[in-house]
């Protein structure tokens, strides 16, 4: 999610260590111990379902379902209706006796949990289940627990590799205020979470039973969707996964154009306001249903409208196998920046399928929907108008960049919302450059990632980046974006991009498609990379460390000038040393974040013996420092 806060780091500046000798002041050698593990990481650990080295262990397993999902909505109505079959198969060791449900609609129920107020046009009765059966046996539903996670006793055990077939039919109201889903107006819906889902059991933590407090994002499993959406004639319909039937539910014409444009670089306008005001897009019948199909993928969305315009294109994300994606956008006509959708998906899948992360963009389709929430979905994107184009560019950026984190890995975002929303925020940055330059990206990056957290001295905002999301709200923004994006950048320049690159690909090669954790992440870096990282993760996510660097002298040797840093703050961050010469001329020496390896409260920088040094200072770039006042030297 583009969380209303968002961040990003840089990668420095051009090194010139050729002018710039480390010595390591006393290097006090430190305990290099492994890091903290949870209990129930540690019988994970123990269990083999996952390995020291990173990898998934040999014991490791997942389990998955198969959705069949029928939806049926008739604006300006709000009453939304399903039904649906899951089969659910669990590939554990354990036998299962009860399952866990998600109604994740529950939370705009009165007295439901949230982390903030709620407006009336927010608030409805939640979702009604109309009926239940397990095993083909009609049953009553008895939800028990909390409002968005239910459990539900199994009358027979679900014995290890074995499955369960489900049967759920509800409604619910659709909320007249719009967030991540809800109305957009009075006949274009957006719908997400909208189904009873069976909750991921998993290796270390079992039943995920955290309740959803709605500034809180997801945990899914990886399933196959088949979804059908039923709505009246002249209603266009948007999803994640790929259209099954465009023949059946649009005219020829519009059929033709959609087909077009799966090979077509060009924007196709596939609706306009004049075909809309003509009515005669779909088949014209009283009801069409939309059927959209998804694999190994861990939700689908949807958006309904008889008045937004539809353009798409497309793009090749692979240029090895020439695959392309689809690239879709629906919006009403008089929001500018929504006109540039379609153009701005192109550049961003292009872009992060080659450079950052650079791997292909693995999924068929991309569709950008003007809503209000700035929040990503497997395939999908809400998004809200923007007057500036370039932050509209950037906030879309964001959201797409979450297909890697988490709906390409399958990120526990409730417990470490560091792990994609980190992620997210460097990609932007990185797209960012490439997009607008290096200086307007770092500056957008300084200000919205780092500024706000590095000026609140506040306990909460120390507390470290491990610490559970579910358990944070103060501190859960600056955790999950800024420090944990920051943490990747000093990483990046410490391993350099080639070396780096290689391990986040290895980890990624090894996660796509499973749930990772932390520490698969730590291990997995450090296996690639040949080196152990432990110091440098024990520094960024275990401590209460911040970024605050002091200059306390500068000594002239006949080696040189040594500079002496205290690192005040903690963080392990890349040092620029500005030195400006008696003689006017400066340069910036660069040290990457291996400075800190062998002590990390302080170093000192042997500026060679030559020109005279009149003063130094630091240059922070984009690791904003909490004092400022002793930054700079004269000698």
């Amino acid at each position: 999610m583009f969380f209303c806060e968002m961040v990003f780091m840089n990668k420095l500046f051009p090194a010139v260590a050729a002018a710039f000798v480390l010595a390591s002041l006393a290097p006090t050698a430190h305990a290099q111990t492994t890091l903290y593990q949870p209990r129930d990481i540690k019988r994970a650990y123990a269990k083999g379902t996952r390995a020291a080295d990173g990898r998934p262990g040999p014991n490791y397993w997942q389990n998955r379902a198969r959705y069949d999902i029928t939806v049926q909505a008739a604006p300006p109505a709000r009453d939304i209706r399903g039904r649906e079959t899951i089969t659910y198969f669990n590939n554990s060791p354990d036998t299962l006796k009860s399952l866990t449900i998600r109604l994740i609609q529950n939370i705009h129920k009165p007295g439901v949990a949230r982390e903030g107020d709620a407006s009336p046009d927010y608030i409805t009765e939640g979702v009604s289940i109309d009926s239940f059966a397990v095993g083909g046996q009609t049953r009553q539903y008895n939800g028990r627990g909390g409002a968005t996670a239910q459990v539900i006793a199994l009358a027979k055990p679900l014995l290890p590799h074995d499955s369960v077939r489900l049967a759920f039919g509800w409604h619910f109201p659709i909320s007249e205020q719009s967030g991540r889903e809800g109305m957009l107006d009075k006949t274009t819906f957006f719908l997400a979470y909208f189904y009873p889902r069976v909750a991921v059991y998993d290796d270390y933590n079992g039943w995920d039973r955290l309740p959803f407090v709605d500034s809180k994002e997801f945990y899914n499993d990886f399933n196959d969707y088949t979804l059908r959406v039923r709505v009246p004639a002249n209603y266009l319909v948007w999803a994640t996964g790929t259209l099954q039937n465009p023949k059946q539910v649009l005219q020829p014409a519009f059929a033709k154009k959609l087909e077009k444009s799966m090979t077509s670089d060009q924007i196709i306008h596939i609706a306009t306001p004049a075909d809309l005001a003509k009515k005669n897009i779909t088949a014209q019948q009283p009801f069409n249903t939309w059927v959209w199909k998804a694999s190994d993928i861990s939700d689908v969305t949807l958006a309904l409208s008889n008045h937004y315009d539809w353009d798409a294109a497309s793009v090749v994300v692979d240029p090895a196998t020439k695959r392309r994606a689809s690239v879709q956008a629906a919006f009403g006509d008089s929001t500018e920046d929504f006109h540039s959708s379609v153009k701005f998906s192109q550049n961003a899948l292009s872009w992060f399928s080659r450079n950052w992360p650079g791997v292909p963009y693995p999924f068929p389709k991309m569709t950008v929907v003007q809503g209000f929430a700035d929040m990503e979905y497997p395939m999908m994107v809400n998004d809200s108008p923007e007057k500036d184009l370039k932050f509209a560019q950037l906030v879309q950026d964001h959201e797409i960049a979450h297909t890697y984190f988490p709906f390409y890995m399958g990120i526990n975002e409730s417990r470490y919302a560091f792990m994609d929303e980190g992620w997210a925020t460097t990609f932007e940055l990185l797209i960012g450059r490439a997009e607008n330059g290096p200086a307007a990206a770092d500056e957008f990056y300084r200000k919205f990632r780092v500024t706000r957290w590095i000026n609140d001295p506040s306990t909460a905002e120390d507390l470290p980046v491990i610490t559970p999301s579910s358990e944070l709200k103060a501190g859960y923004g600056n955790n999950s974006y800024g420090k944990a994006s920051l943490s990747y950048l000093a990483l990046k320049d410490m391993l350099g991009d080639d070396l780096f690159k290689k391990c986040l690909h290895t980890y990624m090669d090894r996660w796509h498609s499973k749930h990772p954790i932390p520490w698969d992440y730590f291990n997995s870096m450090s296996s690639a990379s040949g080196q152990d990282l432990t110091w440098f993760f024990q520094n960024w996510f275990f401590s209460n460390g911040y970024i605050d660097l002091a200059l306390t002298k500068a000594d002239k040797t006949a080696q040189g000038t040594v500079v002496t840093i205290q690192n005040v703050g903690g963080f392990a961050v890349p040092v620029d040393l500005k030195v400006t010469y008696a003689d006017g001329s400066s340069e910036t020496l660069h040290r990457s974040p291996e400075l800190w390896r062998a002590n990390q409260q302080q170093a000192s920088l042997t500026i060679p013996a030559g020109k005279a040094v009149q003063s130094v200072a630091f240059d922070h770039g984009l690791y904003l420092d909490a004092d400022p006042k002793n930054d700079r030297l004269a000698l």
